[in-house]
């Protein structure tokens, strides 16, 4: 096969003149015809050679050593102008040329063929040369093998046909020269090994074979395409072999074909080094980075780490130590974004890598796993000492203030109004003090954690824990002072918390007995109006006047209690007042008016126990004065005396020590009374006259008595004879029984 020296691109302005073509068509010797389809236009020789040349060139040598049969369409052209086409095909193809046929018009060239015979210049031609009309020239060639222009039934398109050697010189071109510089590499590669330092672009092709190959093999799709088509357009005439009008030495299909393999076996070798190239390029990439990641971790990064020892002293400066750490694990996720990219790289790799290459991407995993594991492990561990200090620290702080505020309170003198404001002060103290006691329970356990934390080494770590430096002794002493200073400071607190209890409870004691002595008062005030408003009656007999006293003893009793218990009070305020240095506290006017009221109560008592006393005297004489059968006009008098004594008794009113009086109730109580002593003193005056009657009835019928009494006594003895006459024959009824009963039990015996 010739390679083409000519390309359509450098004369495709002549070739879309269509000057010249090649159909597909063959002769009956199976040569190519050429057809050259002249104008009436003045056609340019020079045109016509380029083109003939260009399409010359296109066949093989052996479809060439076939023969050309020439069409030369002079229908349309002048006669001068064929002869000079004819004669041209001398100098152009002489030895390729084995026939030309020269379509003329009818009737037109007659007279002038017979001036110049081409058969006679066969010898000087080398070719031989025919006349003949269009409709006759399917006497030299079929008519499946000729264009429609001719009567023929062979399909031609000269755009397609241009555009697909277009396509196909461009695919040749490419083609050709990316398998020489893909070859070039390859073989580069192979013989020399993949240098590392070369840079990526000498492995870069002038052309993308992926283009090219497709370019190749829709070419080679529309070539096989038609082929296909042509083979099914028609036969051979006369039984003759089938016609393929696109053959492979007219557009060269196997020219195609070795190209796309060759450049296939050639692509997918650069593939494969590029493949290799790239994953050692990758490899080398990866292990600069992890190295990278590596070096600035153990270096920098732990530099870093080794710097911030320190917990701080207060909330404050643990917040700032806190922010600092935040700026070094930004620092830290940079590079570990960085890990994570390439441990997904390397898993990727490590799924469809080699031995040697899993061995290495392993390894450098694990070391890159192991040192950002410890140093990820390393800030954790920062981090939850540096939240450990910062909450020990705020709970310092907290407990501090709480100390403060319990110490104020402490130190505040104590000058509360009442008991109540003293309880609540009280129970403030106690809820401020156990607030303290969780403050520094809560503290111990944070101080615990904090030490824990500090002393533990980190959960992850590949090295041996090295022992704590001096930083790190002097933050244990640290915490260790704080929590000691607080438990210190509230073991202070607690004694003073003691005292301060001991003196409230003593305050609240002493306005308690305060209280309870007013109290006391009221109550004996409260029994002495209640004495002198509504103890008035004194009974209606002597039993309930004897009741009525008994109760008034009690009633005294419980007003003597309340004295003696507000006396006691008292004596109690006194003594808490000593214990307090409370010199401006005292009894005040309490003492004076317990005094007071039980004086008054006294006496008040007493005249009321007295007028009972009088009472039960007067009822008690009454009533026995009244019940008796026989009284002495004295004991009578002595009813009326004291009767008298007591009406008079209830017109006095009670004189109390500081010379004031109060009466016994109201004068409506005072009278009720008075007439329930003079209802007595009637019944008695009545009983004064029934006696007097009595006496002289009783006389008369003691003499009517004694009479009757005669008479009674002999009544008596006959009653007493009869009575003695009765028992005698009772004894002898029993006597004659028993002894008929004895008769009886001998007669039985019998």
């Amino acid at each position: 096969m010739s390679d083409v020296t000519m390309e359509a691109t450098t004369i495709l302005p002549i070739l879309k003149k269509k000057l010249a073509f090649l159909s597909g068509g063959k002769d009956r010797r199976s040569g190519l015809i050429l057809t050259i389809p002249l104008s009436s236009d003045q056609t340019s020789m020079e045109e016509l050679s380029a083109t003939l040349d260009y399409l010359l060139s296109i066949p093989s040598e052996k479809c060439k050593a076939r023969g050309f049969t020439v069409i030369v369409d002079g229908r349309k052209s002048q006669w001068n102008i064929v002869k000079t086409v004819v004669l041209m095909l001398q100098n152009v193809i002489p030895a390729e040329v084995s026939l030309v046929c020269v379509v003329k018009p009818d009737e037109f060239w007659d007279k002038k063929v017979t001036h110049f015979c081409f058969w006679k210049e066969k010898d000087r031609l080398g070719f031989e040369v025919i006349l003949v009309s269009a409709n006759k020239l399917t006497r030299y060639i079929e008519p499946c093998q000729l264009t429609d222009d001719f009567g023929g039934s062979l399909d031609y398109d000269h755009s397609d046909w241009l555009n697909k050697r277009l396509v196909f010189e461009k695919f040749t071109k490419e083609s050709t020269s990316l398998l020489d510089e893909l070859s070039i590499i390859n073989e580069t590669d192979k013989s020399s090994g993949v240098d590392k330092d070369k840079s990526d672009c000498a492995l870069l092709p002038s052309f993308d074979p992926e283009t090219v190959l497709q370019t190749g093999h829709e070419l080679l799709s529309e070539l096989q395409q038609r082929r296909f088509n042509g083979s099914e357009g028609g036969g051979g005439g006369q039984g003759g072999p089938a016609w393929c009008p696109m053959e492979e030495e007219l557009l060269a299909q196997p020219q195609v074909m070795k190209l796309l393999d060759s450049l296939r076996e050639q692509y997918t070798r650069y593939q494969e080094l590029c493949r290799q190239r790239n994953k050692r390029t990758q490899l080398d990439e990866i292990h600069a980075k992890v190295m990278q990641v590596v070096t600035w971790l153990q270096g920098p990064g732990s530099e870093l780490l080794k710097t911030q020892q320190a917990i701080g002293d207060s909330m404050r400066t643990a917040q700032a130590l806190q922010q600092k750490h935040e700026e070094i694990e930004s620092q830290h996720s940079e590079w570990f974004a960085v890990y994570v990219e390439l441990n997904q790289q390397i898993a990727a790799l490590l799924s469809a890598g080699e031995e040697e290459e899993v061995a290495e991407l392993k390894s450098l995993q694990q070391q890159l796993s192991d040192v950002c594991y410890r140093q990820a492990a390393q800030l954790e561990s920062r981090q939850n000492v540096l939240q450990a200090a910062h909450s020990f620290h705020s709970t310092t702080q907290e407990l501090s203030q709480q100390l403060d505020g319990l110490l104020g309170m402490l130190c505040a003198d104590v000058a509360p109004a009442d008991g109540a404001s003293i309880q609540q002060n009280l129970k403030l103290l106690e809820e401020k003090l156990q607030t303290v006691e969780a403050g520094l329970t809560s503290l111990r356990q944070k101080g615990s954690l904090l030490l824990e934390q500090m002393c533990s080494p980190p959960s992850w770590t590949l090295e041996e824990t090295e022992s704590p430096g001096g930083d790190q002794q002097d933050n244990v002493q640290q915490i260790q002072s704080v929590m000691d200073e607080m438990q210190l400071r509230k073991q202070r607190c607690e004694d003073m918390v003691d005292v301060r209890r001991l003196k409230m409870l003593q305050m609240v004691q002493l306005f308690k007995c305060e209280e309870d002595a007013l109290q006391a008062v009221e109550w004996l005030s409260e029994l002495l109006d209640a004495l002198l408003k509504t103890h008035v009656r004194l009974g209606d007999d002597s039993q309930e006047t004897r009741t009525m006293l008994d109760k008034h003893r009690k009633f005294v009793d419980v007003a003597q209690s309340t004295y003696d218990y507000g006396r006691q009070l008292l004596q109690a305020t006194v003594v808490l007042c000593q214990s307090l240095r409370c010199t401006t506290r005292s009894s005040g006017d309490t003492l004076p008016r317990l005094n007071r009221v039980w004086k008054q109560f006294s006496v008040s008592a007493e005249e009321r126990q007295h007028r009972l006393e009088l009472a039960l005297s007067f009822h008690g004489n009454a009533e026995r004065v009244l019940q008796q059968m026989c009284v002495e006009a004295e004991s009578l008098d002595e009813v009326d005396s004291s009767g008298k004594t007591l009406l008079d008794r209830l017109t006095m009113p009670v004189i109390f020590p500081d010379g004031s009086e109060q009466y016994f109730g109201s004068p409506s109580d005072t009278a009720v009374a008075a007439e329930g002593v003079r209802e007595r003193l009637l019944l008695v005056e009545e009983r004064r006259l029934q006696l007097q009657e009595t006496r002289l009835h009783y006389e008369e019928e003691e003499e009517e008595e004694e009479v009757a009494l005669t008479g009674l006594e002999a009544k008596l003895d006959v009653i007493g004879e009869e009575l003695n006459e009765r028992e005698e024959q009772e004894e002898e009824l029993e006597e004659e029984q028993e002894l008929e009963e004895e008769l009886e039990r001998e007669k039985q015996d019998c």
